[in-house]
């Protein structure tokens, strides 16, 4: 448990999720949690669920204090992966691995090797949350394979189960 003289304030204004606090900059430089952009650090939706969940940090939006349950609750509106993304960024962060959005791949998270730090290295893998239930289609999967491929990356399936236990599955593009 984080002291409350040890927290800081993570801002949430529209989309965004930010801090300008010098724990929160300590903590973006030592243990790669958010991203600095225009002299401060932006958050994830996820790494603000995880901060907050573990109290390190505290949520604020129009000087009002969020609690995790009411976080996760708005955002399990917009986004319904957000409960099963969360399983797997804290299992993998607690374990020693970096992840960070992957919009631009079509894909939940970026994973870079323990003591590897983004922005000077490549992740290593490009990462797809799904439950057990889920339907994945052949097609999609090629489709995600191919776009690790073409990334230089490995592809990284995460497969949740109904105990939330997760599976992992490295994929590799092979040509006969």
């Amino acid at each position: 448990m984080v002291k409350e003289k040890e927290q800081f304030f993570i801002e949430w204004i529209g989309e965004e999720f930010y801090s300008k606090d010098d724990r929160a900059i300590s903590l973006a430089n030592n243990k790669n949690y958010g991203e600095f952009k225009e002299g401060r650090v932006i958050y994830s939706q996820v790494e603000v669920l995880f901060l907050v969940e573990k109290n390190t940090a505290l949520l604020r939006k129009s000087k009002k204090i969020i609690k995790f349950r009411e976080l996760i609750d708005k955002l399990s509106k917009k986004d319904k992966k957000v409960n099963i993304n969360l399983l797997v960024f804290k299992d993998l962060r607690g374990r020693g691995y970096i992840l960070k959005t992957a919009l631009k791949f079509g894909a939940d998270f970026r994973v870079y090797e323990r003591n590897q730090k983004p922005g000077e290295e490549h992740a290593k893998w490009i990462l797809y949350c799904i439950k057990e239930s889920d339907v994945l289609r052949w097609q999609d999967f090629a489709a995600k394979n191919r776009v690790a491929h073409s990334t230089k990356k490995k592809l990284l399936v995460a497969i949740v189960d109904e105990e939330n236990d997760i599976t992992y599955y490295e994929v590799k593009w092979l040509r006969p």
